[in-house]
């Protein structure tokens, strides 16, 4: 359980999250940079959330869920869209819980200027199944089910050979096009799920 107030440099530095989650803690180093990793929180990224954020793939591909002042909510059920979540007025996120996972990967494609993620991609065991989130190519965060399904049978990246992403609805500006970000999800896909082995 990480409070909602801490900065992303006490998740990448904590001996816990390096024990128990570790690709959390890689995940948080790879924040932004120094400035950045102190003066942010876990709370604020996810409140945010913002389309090319790490830390909703973390939650969403982790199966984490979102404590607030009045209510729990299944990371899935927390990020709604574009800069939208599931909060109410006057409703404050407290902490974040995470599941610990069997292995687990986060690989993503940084825009060199923010180092947020053109795309970003979390593989995870967790809860006798494989989950992938996507981050960085779609409005919103969204869990890559055909994948989850390809890798079923292990962590092979073979097994999303056969696989190809729509680029419909996926994100287009300046720095990646639509089908740019649809490529970049199968390729940061297979890199994390080789980083699992």
């Amino acid at each position: 359980v990480i409070g909602a107030t801490t900065p992303h440099a006490e998740v990448a530095a904590s001996a816990v999250v390096k024990r128990v989650i570790p690709t959390l803690a890689k995940l948080a180093e790879g924040i932004g940079d120094a400035q950045v990793r102190n003066r942010g929180t876990i709370g604020g990224s996810i409140c945010n959330n913002d389309p090319s954020a790490d830390y909703p793939a973390a939650l969403v591909g982790l199966g984490a869920t979102v404590h607030t002042t009045t209510r729990t909510i299944p990371a899935e059920d927390f990020f709604t869209g574009m800069f939208e979540t599931a909060l109410e007025p006057n409703e404050i996120v407290t902490a974040v819980a995470f599941p610990k996972p069997g292995k687990a990967a986060y690989v993503k494609f940084p825009n060199p200027a923010s180092r947020y993620a053109t795309v970003g991609v979390l593989v995870a065991e967790v809860g006798g199944g494989v989950r992938v989130a996507v981050t960085g190519a779609a409005p919103s965060v969204y869990r890559w089910t055909e994948a989850e399904q390809a890798l079923a049978g292990g962590l092979n990246p073979a097994a999303l050979d056969g696989l190809t992403v729509d680029a419909d609805g996926l994100n287009a500006d300046i720095h990646a096009s639509a089908e740019y970000r649809a490529s970049l999800v199968k390729v940061m896909a297979k890199r994390a799920v080789a980083a699992c082995a």
